[in-house]
């Protein structure tokens, strides 16, 4: 039977509980509170070997671009983003500007300027998980019912998943999307996709835009969004991924202990688990990108339903969601 709505609770959030309880049980995990400078030099190897793969592809084939974007650049974009994420959080330079400018940097290959809003957005979701009208990872209603259960829905679903995400904002209306820092990451990112264009061709620029979709759509990597929150075992509401990926996508599929912790950076989420075994070893968490991509596309119990939602905020009751 097709879901028809989200899964309501009114319960908080799982993580401030456990990260109460984590710091309580396990002080020392807080040596693992830091920033990570050396993760700027990884920004600047992506953009570097995505420019360079662009380049080398400027006169070859479009459908050889999609196939190396496919097998090698949906890998480099999806470590972009990672970057980037990385960013939102500060975990990169002590200086917010710094982080902000080297986002905007790291956006350059990924083609579409969103380092700076993708902040505003997932600071919220961090602080207001399941929340309708503050979380931007839970789909709109409209496109949960849009899609459905069929594996052709949701197939088509992962392959636009950004133009999806991209028309989320609009029902987001407490979050300002615009400032001064958006419209320098527009110019800048829209300069380099113009210069890519001018200087490498058409194919080079369909490279980049096909590692952008890839990424984070139709392909094994698109499952990290059905990985983070997804109930595919419910009622838990998060899942971490303990995979090979992890070492190329450095470790954003360590989630639970990110949500936990967000002012742990990338090369550290491990030690929080080694720190703390029974709290993150009796969760449920996923081991395969590829099997979890199967189920979720073959599956019709679980869709863009299978999420829970708040039914209140920071404790107090808000006014139900239509």
């Amino acid at each position: 039977m097709q879901a028809t709505d989200f899964i309501l609770s009114d319960s908080p959030e799982p993580h401030r509980e456990r990260t109460k309880k984590l710091l309580k049980q396990h002080p020392e995990v807080r040596t693992l509170i830091s920033r990570n400078p050396l993760s700027f030099f990884l920004v600047l190897s992506v953009v570097a070997f995505q420019t360079g793969i662009a380049f080398l592809l400027k006169d070859s084939p479009w459908w050889l671009a999609l196939l190396v974007a496919y097998a090698v650049g949906a890998f480099a974009n999806h470590m972009a983003f990672v970057l980037v994420h990385e960013c939102a959080h500060n975990l990169i330079f002590r200086s917010k500007a710094a982080n902000i400018l080297t986002g905007i940097f790291m956006d350059f290959p990924i083609v579409v300027p969103s380092s700076v809003s993708f902040r505003s957005y997932h600071l919220k979701h961090h602080s207001f998980q399941g929340d309708y009208y503050l979380d931007a990872d839970l789909v709109s209603r409209w496109e949960a019912r849009l899609v459905g259960s069929t594996f052709l829905g949701k197939a088509l679903w992962l392959l636009f998943f950004p133009l999806f995400q991209g028309l989320r904002p609009p029902r987001l209306k407490e979050i300002k999307f615009f400032n001064a820092w958006t419209v320098l990451n527009w110019i800048t990112v829209f300069a380099y996709d113009a210069a890519v264009i001018v200087m490498f061709g058409p194919v080079s620029f369909l490279y980049l835009v096909a590692s952008f979709f890839f990424s984070i759509g139709l392909h094994p990597l698109g499952a990290r969004w059905i990985q983070e929150h997804y109930l595919t075992s419910p009622p838990q509401e998060t899942y971490s991924y303990y995979g090979p990926v992890n070492i190329l996508s450095l470790n954003v599929g360590f989630h639970n202990e990110h949500h936990d912790l967000p002012s742990v950076p990338w090369n550290k989420l491990p030690q929080m688990k080694q720190i703390a075994p029974e709290m993150y070893d009796t969760l449920l968490w996923h081991r395969s990108y590829v099997r979890l991509l199967w189920r979720f596309l073959t599956d019709r119990n679980l869709s863009l339903f299978s999420r829970i939602l708040r039914t209140n905020r920071a404790g107090e009751a808000v006014e139900a969601v239509v």
